[in-house]
């Protein structure tokens, strides 16, 4: 069982920057696709960014393009996603996914992750 347990959610104000953590339990954590989604009360999880087993593909939503990056460490277990130029609307629950498959790709469907984290709230107010 993939267990995901993200970290570094909080308030932050509007315009500021924001680290996402998620470690992984997972001995092949170098064979699985990684991706962060986002939900708010009543909404769907949406995509936000997702990074292949190897880190060579990466993809983002429209709406976070040129402010979020997401990067993983294949030594640590870990994948990150830096958020900067925050907006009131980044405000969501963030939750860390992964899927494994035989052929590397990051996938924008929530349906495509059978392993989730908990999830870790960020609020961007002033």
């Amino acid at each position: 069982q993939v267990q995901l347990v993200e970290s570094g959610g909080g308030l932050v104000q509007p315009g500021g920057s924001q680290v996402l953590s998620c470690a992984v339990n997972e001995d092949a954590f170098d064979a699985i696709d990684l991706a962060w989604f986002r939900q708010i009360p009543g909404g769907e999880r949406d995509f936000v960014s997702g990074i292949t087993r190897n880190g060579d593909t990466t993809v983002y939503a429209d709406s976070v393009k040129g402010r979020f990056t997401i990067s993983r460490d294949n030594a640590k277990n870990t994948v990150q996603l830096e958020m900067s130029a925050l907006k009131p609307e980044d405000t969501a629950v963030y939750y860390c996914a992964a899927r494994s498959s035989l052929h590397p790709r990051v996938r924008q469907g929530s349906e495509h992750y059978p392993w989730w984290g908990q999830g870790t709230q960020v609020t961007v107010s002033a």
